[in-house]
Parts: structure tokens; sequence; C-alpha cells
């Protein structure tokens, strides 16, 4: 049976893709080459995964946790985004400092910034473990044995296809990693929440780090004495540029889709957990943008929340109206329908309905907790209250409790709430009245009786809710025991897939692993008769330019650039015109988690930086269409013209190998 299994799923990844949908494991990519070639990629299965050569996975980092990161030179410099590295950027920003509004630019590896808890991972190695745990090994058991092998080794297991198969992957760790170069916000977050999710794109989302070693060069905590760490691989950089009609890949760490949920789901997302969230995140917002626009200093210490609220709010309004113009509530009704006349286990659908239904109201009040009372700090240290900025902080951190304690008292509907937040209520009078009272506790005395109970009530409800779920994991609106029954229901629509042959081979859903996914340079049509060409330039950004605006007030320098036109090597013609490449469309299936990731041509070499899916393809990580799907990415030409011509770091460019 088990063999059975394998090999009909080696079957399923051999088939014809959809379009260019899919992310695709790289130890397994020998299945997918042929039709990577077929697209034009002109390398090998070993050239994009192998462990006993050097090859590209190897230049390819998770970054931070959270986005992808590529190495670009023998002393490892590394590309990411500029939203990426938002958080690092803006602890050593000050209004003395402002590097997020000007920029930063170390001219010698000794100005080159330490960054206190951020880390690198490479991947090396990922295998499959299914037989092993199948035999009786636990996940803790194999993780241990990995971690064992080397310095600085992380390793974890990994579920595909709903436990279907389990994957280890283990990684090396770097803790020494360190801001390099930084473009102005006005060029690395141009355009800012307005342009977000948006096409055409003006974006120089790029920012770069170095990652340290030990002399030995094996991971080791900072120290001055440590060295730049010397992959075992890093891409050269194309400046040739790209084309409509390009073949590109992507290499990155794609955190989370669901590709395989009830229609059920999808109802509950568009009509119920979306819009929920949106409101709610809209008037907190509101409260920070008013917090920013007050005071220099606090639009500093607000800019990285701002940009991670602001990030999902935006691309959430895009995932409803994606998923109402694709009908894609009704095209899972219909998948089910034929699903179980095919198979005749219409069983598993009824009983994940079913299940689905009972947990409702356990998913619900986890979303609510998470963008509500779980947004508090519940109190604030010493050090933050000696802060300078901290008095004029308060009313925006009060207003911000108010928000939260409101919210959560007029949308708490569906389970009964936590008793010491209505205790708490009903004594003050009202939700803003005890949110006055904790914030007040918050700030003199975080180890008081009343606040410890209430974070204690919170963290209870939080239990009770894991409990009832059977599961910690709650990214795809799930439960231990559907989770069981996804198991089998995806196993039947692999089945159901090869048995009629279908095009669209079944991808395991994204889950923060290495990925591959591939497709061209493309535009598409936006509108009934409104093409989106797949390519902006220095032009749109002048367009846009105005000076009395914080997001689109570009530095003088690229004014200036304009102006005269003397760009050296990276200016271009187009259309009869001279100007610099800045953004591009591709058709690569991509998510979160994707930010950062090289975006490279069929010879392997880097000719972009992912960074942002337009706004009609936010529904791709439930519903992918190859007609209007597209991630956007900064030129790579883009990002060496502003660290030549801006930043005055040419230096950096003579360690890259360009081609």
């Amino acid at each position: 049976m088990k063999r059975t299994l394998l090999t009909l799923f080696t079957l399923l990844l051999l088939a014809p893709a959809k379009a260019d949908e899919g992310m695709w494991l790289p130890s397994l990519i020998a299945h997918r080459i042929g039709d990577m070639r077929a697209k034009g990629f002109r390398l090998t299965a070993d050239d994009i995964y192998s462990i006993n050569k050097a090859s590209m996975k190897d230049a390819v980092v998770l970054f931070g946790g959270g986005c992808t990161g590529e190495l670009i030179s023998a002393e490892g410099l590394l590309l990411t985004n500029h939203h990426c590295g938002y958080d690092a950027i803006q602890s050593h920003s000050s209004v003395e400092h402002d590097y997020l509004t000007h920029g930063f630019w170390a001219r010698a590896r000794e100005e080159e910034l330490p960054n206190k808890g951020l880390n690198v991972k490479f991947l090396v190695r990922m295998e499959e473990v299914t037989d092993r745990m199948a035999a009786g090994e636990t996940a803790e058991e194999i993780v241990r044995q990995a971690e064992a092998e080397g310095r600085g080794y992380k390793a974890r297991v990994e579920q595909m296809y709903y436990g279907n198969q389990q994957f280890l992957f283990v990684y090396q760790q770097f803790d020494d990693v360190r801001l390099v170069a930084a473009p102005p916000s006005s060029i690395g977050k141009f355009g800012g929440d307005t342009d977000n999710w948006i096409w055409p794109r003006h974006t120089g989302d790029f920012s770069v780090f170095r990652v340290y070693a030990g002399p030995d060069n094996q991971p080791a905590a900072y120290s001055p004495d440590n060295i730049p760490y010397r992959p075992r691989r890093h891409f050269a950089v194309s400046t040739k540029g790209v084309e409509e009609g390009d073949f590109t890949m992507i290499y990155g760490f794609p955190g989370n889709t669901q590709q395989y949920i009830l229609s059920d789901v999808v109802k509950y997302i568009a009509e119920t957990s979306d819009p929920m969230k949106i409101a709610i995140r809209t008037r907190r917002l509101g409260i920070i943008a008013e917090a920013q626009a007050s005071d220099p200093a606090l639009r500093i210490c607000y800019a990285a929340k701002h940009a991670t609220i602001a990030n999902a709010w935006k691309k959430w309004q895009g995932e409803v109206l994606g998923i109402d113009r694709l009908g894609t509530y009704a095209k899972k009704l219909e998948t089910e329908r034929r699903f179980a006349e095919a198979t005749g286990d219409g069983e598993v659908l009824q009983e994940l309905k079913k299940e689905f239904a009972r947990a409702l109201p356990y998913y619900y009040t986890r979303e609510l907790l998470a963008e509500t009372l779980l947004t508090l700090a519940y109190g604030y240290t010493a050090e933050e209250k000696a802060d300078p900025i901290f008095a004029e902080r308060e009313a925006a951190e009060r207003a911000l409790y108010r928000q939260a304690f409101e919210e959560y008292a007029a949308r708490n509907t569906l389970l009964p709430t936590i008793a010491e937040v209505a205790a708490g209520i009903e004594q003050a009078g009202s939700p803003a009245a005890y949110a006055d009272r904790i914030f007040e506790l918050a700030v003199a005395d975080p180890k008081a009786e009343e606040l410890t109970a209430l974070k204690k009530g919170i963290a209870a409800l939080h239990t009770r809710i894991v409990d009832e779920l059977g599961t910690k994991s709650l990214r795809n609106f799930n439960s231990a025991r559907m989770n069981e029954l996804y198991a089998r229901y995806v196993e039947g629509l692999r089945r159901w897939a090869a048995a009629e042959k279908r095009e669209g081979a079944m991808f395991p859903d994204a889950n923060l692993t290495l990925r591959v996914a591939y497709g061209k340079v493309a535009g598409y049509e936006y509108a009934d008769g409104e093409y989106h060409k797949p390519l902006t330039t220095l032009d749109g950004i002048i367009a846009k330019d105005n000076p009395e605006i914080y997001d689109y007030d570009i530095p003088q320098s690229l004014r200036d650039l304009h102006a005269t036109k003397d760009y050296g090597r990276w200016g271009v013609e187009i259309d009869g015109r001279r100007t610099v490449p800045v953004c591009f469309l591709a058709t690569n299936h991509t998510t979160g988690g994707n930010s950062g990731s090289p975006i490279l041509n069929a010879r392997g070499e880097l000719v972009g930086i992912n960074f942002d899916r337009t706004w009609r393809s936010t529904m791709s990580d439930i519903e992918f269409d190859p007609t209007i799907c597209r991630n956007i990415a900064v030129d790579i030409r883009y990002v060496l013209m502003v660290i030549d011509r801006i930043g005055g770091a040419g230096y950096l460019l003579d360690e890259m190998t360009l081609r």
C-alpha cells in the first residue's frame, strides 16, 4: 500500500503543471525539470538542489524567520527586501540618525551594524522521513539526531499534503548578521501603503546585509573578531535585464497557502474572517497614523508596526475581492460534488464540514484575540519608560488599549468572554474605562495583581481553544480531527487527479520551507481594454514624486540623475527614451515569506528581488488564476544603480559577479 501511494505521488509530481502555478520541493525538482526546460530553463536539477556539490540552495537563506535572502558575493554579502530589514533599520534609527528617512551606507566593514536577535538559516538538506516515522521514530528523535550533526544546526520535521508525507529540514543558523546598506524609505518604501500591492509599482524594495562567521567559517555569536562568511555558492548578477516572455524562477521560503480547504472555509474567510480583521485594523492604523503625523520621533517609533499591520490589512481586502471575482466558493462546492461522485467518499466531506462547524467559534475567537487583546504589551520596561519619547507615546498607547478592548467586547459573540474582562468592564462601566485602568497599571505596575489575573484569563482562553482544536498550529483553520480527515481527503484528491489524468499537479501547501516556483515575465489585462505592461521605469517615479508627501518625496540626487540622464551603465533605451528599469511583473506563484526571494533567469543569474503581488493576486493563497496572478520584483539594475549612484557605495559592486 505504501509503495503504491508513493508511486502514485511520484506520477502526480510528473504531471504537467497548470500554467505557472506551483511551489515545488527542491529535492524533488527533477520531476519538474522537463517542464522548466520546455519553458526556457537552461540548467539541471542538480544545479538547483544538491547535497553532494554546491548548488543554488546554498545561496538562499531564511532571513529573520519570515523572509528570504540571497548571497551575492563570496564574502557573505546578502540582499533581501527593505521591508524585511525594516525592523533592523528602525532599531538603528533616531531623530539624529534617521536611517529610515535618509538611508544608511556603510563605507567600510567596520561601519556595518550588528543586529541583536537577527539570524539567517541555510538549508543543509531535506529528506523524506515518512517511512522512519511509520516505523516508530518520533519527530523529536529525528530532529535531535540531525541537530547533533553540525555546529549551529537547527532541524524540524514538516508535514506535506496534510500528513501523507513527512520531510526533515536541516538548517545551519548564523547569528551575526550586520546591516550594510539601506536606501532611503522614499526609495525602499516608495509609495508606502498607497502603492502597496498595486501595479504599476516603483519601489526599490531592497536592503543589504552581511553574514559573519567565526575564523573557521562556522556559526559564531557576534564578535568584532568574526569574519565575513564564505558561502558554498553565491548568485551571479545579470546586468542584461529581462523582457516580456523571459523565463523566471523564484527560490525562497513561501509561508502559507491554503489550496485544498473546504468551500465552508472559503465562505468563512470571505464573509467573516477577513472583513472582521480589516475593520479592526482600519481603526488601529488610524490611531497609529495620527500619532506618526504629530511627531517625527513617533513616526520612527511606530514605522515598523504600522507597516506590518497595513500589509496584511490591504492584502485581505484584495483577497476578498479576488475570491468574489473568481467565484471560488462555488468552484469549491462543485469540486466537492464531483469528488464525492467520482470517488464514492462523500463521507469524508460530510465529516470535514461537521468538524469545521464545531471548530468555527474557536477559530473566530482566536482570530479576534490575535487582533485585539493579544496585540497589547500589558507592561512597559524601565528602558522604554526612560526613553524621552515615551511621554509622547502615552496618548497613542492608551488609544490602542481602548480600541482593543472595545473591539473585543463588541465582537466576542461566539464563545463566553474572558471572566476577568467581563468583570472589569462591568466594574469600570465601559470597555474604554476598563482599558484606561489596564493601561495605567501596565505603565505603573506591570506586576499588579489585576493585570496578572487578566493575562492569566487571556492565556486560559487561548489554552481552551488549543485544547478544543487539539492543535497549536491554527494557520489553515484546522483541528486535530480535521487534520486526520484532510489527510484522507487530499489523498483522495490526488488519486482522483491521477485516475482522470487531469492537468494540474498537486503541490504541497506552503509552510515556510524552501520551494521553487517558475514562470515568465508577463503583463496582464487588468480590466476590459486596460493592459498592464510588465516593466516600470524611473520616469514613473518622477511622475509620482511629491515633496509634500513623505512616501513620495524622493531624494534630490534621484531627481538630478533623471534630469541629467547620467545613468552610466545602468541606463537603457525604452520606447526611444533613456531611462532605468525599476520593477517588473512575472507569473511566479508566491506568497508571504517569498519577500526577498531571488528572481533568477534561465541561466540561474539574479535579475530581481521579489517583494509583492498585485492586489488582484492576493487570493492566490487559496486559488491561483494564471490570467491575472502576478508577483512584483524590483529590477536588479535599479538596485545596482541606487547602490552605485545614490548611495555612493559602488565598492560593494566590486564584490559581486556581474554578468
